[in-house]
């Protein structure tokens, strides 16, 4: 609006500089608020109306035509700034919203458990969601710590609720059930009652006592998790994987836990396939097990976050799934 005013009283009136000063309120009105929109819309009617006194009485119609569509457009733009307002309120509150139940859903897990040592990272494939149909949780004990981690089938709210409902039964049948199986039948029972019949959520639960050198694992239609020891990583070998949970009444077969070494030093990756199927632009998969040897002897802190780093420098962007990862190491004694 100074632009045109001075380019006006340089170059003079004949070269249709009269409409430009309009423009203001309208651009103030996409960036600003309310107070900056008429503040410019002020600004462009007081240039009009110094452009009218400068001009003849019998030429003053097109500067009248511009105050008038200054003002106009000031109104026009006060109301868009008000309501832009408005819906920026109910933004940060559903971002408090959903927040809220990232915190209920994903919890932070504890740092240590004796002399086990836990760290997770959870990538979210959507800009505008932290949570969604991955999920995690550790339980610890003063004798043990029993962890889940799994993925649900399905995409926006139907995976939170299947993730809500698995979390919530594991963390109550942790405390209260003897074995894995049983917890993994708990979930089952409860999912039977709240997924339709196309859902189902993979995962991979395990049990560790506080002082021992073993761990249980029980694999419910996974990815395996990584075992990070000296020799390099390599994937726990079950038997026959069972079906995921919300599909073991398909067959009614038992589910079969393994129990593997767990030794002093070394470290057991959980994962979800948004981490192992992580593509780049040329397809190419994410050599999961290769950056975690380069990494293996960290912390599970720096594991996790390099990790974290070298998918998304893989995918360019934001993965395209949500990605859980939750690494947990046994300490030197």
């Amino acid at each position: 609006m100074v632009g045109s005013g001075a380019a006006r009283v340089i170059i003079g009136s004949g070269w249709g500089l009269l409409p430009l000063p309009v423009v203001g309120p309208a651009i103030a009105a996409a960036l600003g608020g309310v107070v900056y929109t008429l503040a410019a819309g002020g600004v462009a009617m007081a240039e009009c109306l110094l452009f009218a006194f400068d001009m003849d009485p019998a030429d003053q119609r097109p500067a009248v035509v511009a105050l008038l569509a200054a003002a106009g457009i000031t109104a026009v733009g006060v109301l868009a700034c008000q309501v832009r307002a408005r819906r920026d309120r109910e933004l940060a509150e559903v971002s408090l919203v959903a927040e809220a139940t990232q915190q209920v859903l994903l919890r932070p897990v504890p740092r240590q458990a004796g002399p086990v040592t836990m760290a997770v990272r959870y990538l979210s494939a959507s800009a505008r969601a932290r949570v969604g149909g991955d999920l995690y949780e550790v339980v610890a004990t003063p004798e043990r710590v029993r962890l889940i981690v799994g993925d649900a089938a399905g995409k926006g709210l139907p995976a939170v609720q299947s993730a809500a409902t698995v979390l919530g039964v594991f963390r109550e049948a942790a405390h209260d059930e003897d074995s894995l199986a049983q917890i993994a039948a708990r979930i089952e029972a409860s999912l039977a009652r709240e997924l339709r019949d196309e859902q189902f959520v993979t995962a991979v639960l395990a049990d560790m006592a506080v002082g021992g050198a073993k761990v249980e694992l029980l694999n419910c239609g996974h990815p395996a998790p990584l075992l990070l020891s000296l020799p390099g990583p390599r994937a726990v070998v079950f038997g026959e994987h069972s079906l995921p949970l919300g599909l073991g009444q398909l067959t009614g077969a038992p589910r079969l836990p393994v129990t593997i070494p767990f030794g002093p030093g070394e470290s057991l990756l959980f994962y979800t396939d948004g981490a192992s199927e992580a593509r780049n632009r040329a397809g190419t998969f994410f050599p999961l097990a290769e950056c975690v040897t380069e990494n293996s002897t960290q912390h599970p802190g720096t594991v996790v976050e390099r990790l974290g780093d070298a998918i998304i420098r893989q995918v360019g962007h934001a993965p395209d799934d949500d990605v859980a990862m939750l690494v947990v190491r046994r300490d030197d004694a």
